[in-house]
């Protein structure tokens, strides 16, 4: 199964920041693989811990300054008002949504939500969405410029990735450029929004792990989250130098086409929904 997980880690590397859902391709993935396995929630979790661990390498100077100015804040050595302290508050306030609606729904995010019918209407669906709000958007907004009820509203975007399909960064992003941001700002409050969720989910799978048998051990899941966390620091520089110049278009094009592929699969029985 090493073969299996340096796969799966390769590919939740190159999709966890492109608005494509990696949790959709580690699910679709598995049922191309030796023995047709859904690697599972708590596998995609775990190796998310890579691809965050690459954010956190890549967006260093700004969280050590986020933290910084944030801890100064709570204690009166800094105003209230600086814009790092307040970043790191509207990152804490954008993550609640995430963290209730997951505990809430945690028993259908490892079953019901991982049907590939779902996933394929998700695709599709916040694909299209994603093409809608990278067209009418202003792309006016900065990040200087979020407020408390635009850090909410990220923050329940941000938690309909719990469905694989709808995708973290896609969902987070076409929310910002609904509400006027640039597509950088957008891209970078979504990936500093996803820390908290990302390594708290990953850990707390991690733990469960440690005694309840998976379809890879943890030593394979560990190859993987590796391998992830290398891959998904290339992509990162990669996508934020595109975003900048380009427009979201050929993403929604694969999601749909990605989507209608997958549709048609299980219409034909060729693949099953779980």
């Amino acid at each position: 199964m090493l073969i299996e997980a340096i796969i799966l880690g390769l590919v939740q590397g190159l999709t966890e920041f492109l608005p494509i859902s990696s949790s959709a391709h580690l699910r679709i993935l598995g049922e191309f693989l030796p023995g047709a396995q859904d690697p599972g929630a708590a596998f995609t979790a775990i190796t998310q811990i890579g691809t965050e661990a690459a954010v956190v390498v890549f967006f260093w100077r700004d969280i050590v300054r986020i933290i910084g100015q944030w801890f100064r804040a709570l204690v009166g050595k800094a105003p209230r008002n600086d814009p790092d302290a307040r970043m790191g508050w509207l990152i804490i306030i954008g993550s609640i949504p995430i963290v209730v609606l997951g505990l809430l729904f945690q028993d259908q995010i490892e079953t019901t939500f991982r049907s590939l019918w779902i996933i394929a209407s998700m695709l599709i669906l916040f694909g299209i969405l994603l093409g809608i709000a990278d067209l009418i958007g202003a792309k006016r907004r900065k990040l200087d410029d979020l407020t408390v009820p635009h850090g909410i509203i990220y923050g329940f975007a941000q938690a309909m990735a719990l469905i694989p399909g709808v995708s973290r960064s896609g969902g987070t992003i076409t929310a910002g450029l609904l509400m006027g941001y640039e597509r950088a700002a957008a891209a970078r409050y979504a990936f500093l929004l996803a820390i908290p969720a990302v390594f708290g989910s990953g850990f707390y799978q991690l733990f469960k792990s440690w005694d309840e048998p998976g379809v890879f051990t943890l030593g394979e899941t560990a190859v993987a989250t590796g391998i992830a966390f290398v891959v998904a620091l290339v992509v990162i520089a990669a996508f934020m130098g595109w975003i900048s110049k380009h427009s979201f278009m050929p993403f929604v094009i694969y999601r749909v086409a990605l989507g209608a592929v997958l549709l048609v699969l299980l219409s034909l029985g060729v693949i099953d929904a779980y």
